[in-house]
């Protein structure tokens, strides 16, 4: 990537300019062992390695010949080094030999990470100047965080593409370019092929002018562990005849965040060459209004046969992963993971850094939720409440796709879920936000990916002895 350089590219006359990173509790020593011009610049700009403080160190000719960075040893190296990429002037950059020791070593590779997210620029519809300094990857973390930052990286410009270029074709063309890439086989089932298989997909996808359709990729061993990533690609919600109002519908091209994060993940799990059986599953729709489009109180079909009454029609994704949920459990999957961004509720109750993680297995996403802090990609493990189950079955058909209430909507959306992944199956729910809504160094306004680092050190510690 435009942002790592490995050692054997440097060039002869390429010598690394090197960053060395400073808790505040060093500074007194180190302060002492630096030449009498260092210490006096470092007063001048008063850096005391506090958490955030950086300063670039002149050379005898006026160009940068060292970084300072203020780190805290008690929080993750993740965004330690995001505020740089913008500030360095262009040329190859190394953390200094012991820089890294504040951390145990296993978390050490996240301010590769943090900066490789730190270099992102969408510039598909405008120049946007993307930083010119390059980092010296060392080469036993390479490949991973690599694979990583351009996994994270994918998943923003997928979110970020407006619907008017990124529909449910498009969208099928970045998943089949994807297979291609990595050897897997690719299937799409489209428009009205879907009536009688999918009803739920057809449903909520057949009044828009693009057609809806059901992406599929396998990859791997057929006889090796199988996992399927499930992930709601509504490219764009209306809110159908529930129409939503005008800031409601600003940012909902990121309504395919979830096949989003399914597409990055399967990337890091090819790349990585995780030995499973992989099978990915994205229903892409767009929520669209017109004279055929479904209605609130139509009672609409499943492919599990299950009836559903149509509570709203702004609650569709539900409906879409029902169908795809159903498929992979046909389909023989032992273990489904499911990104969506699905509920409103998921937002009132934590906010947009924090998605609700749900699973069958609560002493595992009490797990993940562990692993995410860690690696400072958190998520939050909530529960299947079944006292709630009674909320989402009513009067005349076997399910609602709304609750009874407005309270505890996201936990409702789950048990919705919950009922089309057969009895069993290791199943895993993420009702992401997919947006950052302010600019932060590391994480500009815009598409995100959240949980995704977390869920592949899971999958890897699952899958990896």
């Amino acid at each position: 990537m435009p942002c790592f350089i490995a050692k054997d590219q440097l060039s002869g006359a390429s010598t690394p300019i090197e960053i060395c990173l400073l808790s505040a509790d060093q500074y007194t020593a180190w302060h002492a062992q630096q030449s009498p011009s260092h210490q006096r610049w470092a007063d001048h700009h008063g850096f005391k390695a506090k958490p955030g403080q950086s300063v670039m160190v002149p050379g005898e000719d006026g160009s940068v010949a060292a970084v300072w960075v203020g780190v805290d040893p008690e929080r993750s190296p993740l965004w330690t080094l995001v505020s740089l990429p913008a500030k360095l002037p262009e040329g190859p950059y190394r953390l200094s030999n012991d820089s890294l020791q504040h951390w145990p070593e296993h978390l050490q590779p996240l301010a590769y990470v943090g900066f490789g997210l730190a270099c992102y620029s969408f510039d598909r519809y405008k120049d946007q100047k993307c930083p010119a300094a390059q980092l010296v990857l060392p080469e036993s973390a390479a490949t991973e965080v690599e694979a990583l930052v351009q996994a994270s990286h994918l998943a923003r410009d997928i979110v970020n593409t407006p619907t008017n270029d990124m529909g449910p074709e498009a969208l099928s063309d970045t998943a089949k370019a994807m297979a291609q890439d990595h050897g897997a086989d690719f299937c799409v089932i489209l428009g009205d092929e879907l009536a009688q298989s999918f009803p739920a997909i057809h449903a909520v996808g057949r009044a828009s002018v693009h057609p809806p359709r059901l992406i599929t990729m396998k990859w791997g061993r057929e006889d090796a562990p199988s996992l399927a990533l499930v992930g709601k690609g509504v490219v764009f919600d209306s809110g159908g005849l529930s129409i939503k109002p005008a800031a409601g519908m600003a940012v909902m091209k990121k309504d395919l965040g979830g096949a989003a994060h399914v597409l990055a993940l399967a990337q890091v799990i090819m790349t990585l060459k995780l030995d499973i059986n992989l099978r990915v599953y994205i229903p892409a729709v767009e929520n669209a209004i017109a004279g055929n489009a479904y209605r609130p109180s139509d009672i609409i079909n499943t492919r599990k046969g299950t009836t559903v009454e149509v509570g709203n029609t702004d609650a569709e994704g539900r409906l879409v992963l029902a169908d795809a949920l159903t498929l992979a459990s046909e389909e023989g999957a032992e273990r489904i993971i499911d990104f969506a961004t699905l509920t409103g509720a998921a937002r009132v109750a934590l906010g947009e850094d924090l998605p609700p993680i749900y699973g069958r297995d609560l002493k595992a996403t009490r797990e993940i939720q562990d692993v995410s802090f860690e690696l400072d990609d958190p998520v939050w493990s909530m529960p299947l409440f079944e006292g709630y189950r009674s909320l989402i079955q009513p009067t005349y058909a076997d399910l609602s796709n709304t609750g009874g209430t407005p309270m505890g909507g996201s936990i409702t959306a789950a048990l919705f879920l919950d009922h089309f992944v057969e009895p069993g199956i290791d199943w895993y729910h993420l009702d992401i936000y997919a947006w950052n809504l302010t600019d932060r160094p590391g994480r500009p306004i815009g598409g995100e990916a959240q949980g995704l680092r977390a869920m592949w050190a899971w999958l890897k510690s699952q899958y990896t002895d």
